[in-house]
């Protein structure tokens, strides 16, 4: 299958270099077939799309910009499926499930804002629904969520092949997971979510799996990803003595490589990856050290920023690195337990929050409006948030459990209220950050939901961009402990066999909207029709 973009430079892999770790367990589809006339009438109700985001993988010499920004009414409702590895075409039928979807979502906004507002039914149509006001309307979270489906038996073919974390496209059009046995994993939205169907739905299937040659210490998607722009579909990824890597996510091939090189001129792997918002620049975490790469120019040429100046700054390795919503600025978790604020124009500190965690940070986050950052980390009983309008200062914590060194994901719903987090136990808990004190007086804010997600840790968090979804995976690390035994004499046969073990490898995906909502909507279409 051809690549939807020209990567016509041969890319460089592996190299003779090797960095320590930092801990023992460190850190789609093919173009849909011709409209037909019915296809036409359907793509007609959509709103019109924007330029799409451009990257010319195959032009490294030049530095000419390449990346335009895609127009921010593009609704994510109408994106395509991706290829599976058996080729399979993309059925019609999904295109009309999501502007179904889609048109019935505008039409309860538009609905309500003419009831709220009194206005008449020109000035509420021509108003879009943004994609928050959308998420913060369908989210409940009153009840324990449920379960749709998942992926399980995809984990079972490699023992100890636990999950690390999994992420949504910044569509929503599929899911990409990171599996001890350094693969990762792309699963599409299934069908039957934008029916009544749901008891139709199966175990999911990969549809693209693309293998690292290491451990992966972190991968992120494109911030400007969409399944409508094939060349906009990427993925980057870096593992353990390898370069960074950019993986096509519509055919699941290599497309190009970015190559850090030490002092010593030895291949290094980066600890941490983050595009810029605008998709234009790479940001590589390494040890005292963050380098950006320009995504149009792939190759071993990057601006270095340390973090370390005269022995004044944020030192250890970058292990985490986040974006501010609404500023030029991004910060940088370390695993010597600290956060720096940096500018986005030339990497200078603008803060060093003080240390308030007990382990390194594996995770940050900003909220949409920028002025809260969440911080948390490994071996730490609780997630920060930070007041950036007054660095330094902690306005609540989390509680939570994590108990290892294990990466233990959080997010936010796009609204900013709600924060979702697993942790060691296999629960999820859910906060509503609306209910935390004015005054910032440090308060432990209490979980507003909490139930047993999986049976093991659970340590991946992440929320559909406009669907009331949430996706976690689990899994750990298992060690064989003494069993309890009276017999003195049987001292060899009291390790824990791998039967004796509890695991629960696998990726699930939670309804969180109010239940019933879908299949009673499906009833009344069915009725008038």
């Amino acid at each position: 299958m051809s690549d939807p973009g020209p990567c016509s430079e041969a890319v460089s892999l592996g190299g003779t270099g090797q960095e320590a770790e930092a801990d023992g367990d460190p850190p789609c589809a093919e173009p849909p077939p011709p409209c037909t006339e019915e296809d036409a009438q359907l793509t007609a109700k959509q709103p019109p799309l924007g330029e799409g985001m451009e990257i010319d993988f195959g032009r490294p010499d030049t530095c000419t910009e390449t990346l335009t920004g895609v127009s921010e009414d593009q609704d994510a409702g109408g994106i395509p499926d991706k290829v599976s590895e058996d080729a399979g075409e993309r059925p019609e039928e999904l295109t009309q499930r999501d502007e179904e979807w889609q048109e019935t979502e505008e039409t309860v906004a538009v609905t309500e804002r003419k009831e709220d507002e009194g206005g008449d039914e020109q000035e509420n149509t021509e108003t879009e629904p943004t994609e928050y006001q959308r998420q913060y309307l369908v989210l409940d979270f009153s009840q324990n969520l449920q379960m749709l489906t998942g992926s399980w038996a995809e984990y079972t073919h490699t023992p100890e092949n636990y999950l690390r974390g999994c992420k949504w496209a910044p569509d929503g059009s599929c899911i990409l997971s990171n599996s001890a046995d350094n693969v990762l994993r792309v699963y599409n939205l299934p069908p039957e979510l934008y029916s009544s169907s749901w008891d139709l739905l199966s175990e999911m299937s990969p549809v693209l799996r693309m293998t690292e040659g290491d451990t992966i210490y972190d991968y992120c998607w494109f911030p400007k990803m969409s399944s409508l722009d094939p060349d906009t579909c990427f993925i980057a990824s870096s593992s353990r003595d390898n370069p960074v890597h950019i993986w096509d996510a519509f055919y699941g091939n290599l497309c190009a490589t970015f190559r850090p090189y030490n002092h010593l001129d030895e291949l290094t792997a980066a600890y941490s990856l983050c595009f810029s918002p605008d998709g234009s620049q790479l940001y590589c975490g390494f040890d005292k050290t963050v380098r950006v790469f320009y995504t149009e120019r792939p190759g071993r040429d990057c601006e270095q920023r340390p973090t370390v100046v005269k022995k004044q700054g944020q030192s250890g390795i970058i292990s985490c690195m986040a974006f501010s919503p609404s500023q030029p600025v991004y910060a940088c978790g370390s695993y010597s337990r600290t956060v720096g604020l940096y500018s986005c124009e030339d990497g200078s500190m603008l803060a060093l929050l003080p240390q308030r965690h007990h382990g390194g940070v594996t995770h940050l986050l900003f909220s949409p409006d920028g002025n809260h950052l969440y911080t948390g980390a490994r071996k730490d009983p609780e997630i920060l948030c930070w007041d950036l309008r007054d660095p330094g200062q902690v306005l609540f914590s989390l509680p939570r459990t994590v108990s290892t060194n294990q990466r233990i994901y959080f997010d936010l719903d796009p609204s900013g209220r709600y924060l979702v987090s697993g942790d060691t136990e296999g629960v999820m808990s859910v906060w509503d950050t609306l209910t935390a004190p004015p005054d910032g007086n440090e308060e432990v804010l209490r979980p507003v939901l909490q139930f047993q997600a999986h049976t093991d840790c659970t340590n991946g968090i992440s929320l559909h961009p406009f669907m009331p979804l949430v996706a976690s995976c689990s899994g750990q690390r298992q060690f064989p402990w003494p069993g309890d035994s009276d017999d003195s004499d049987l001292e060899e046969d009291r390790m824990m066999t791998s039967s004796d073990i509890r695991e629960d490898n696998g990726l699930v995906l939670w309804w969180a909207g109010p239940l019933g909502s879908t299949s009673e909507q499906g009833q009344e279409e069915g009725s008038t029709a």
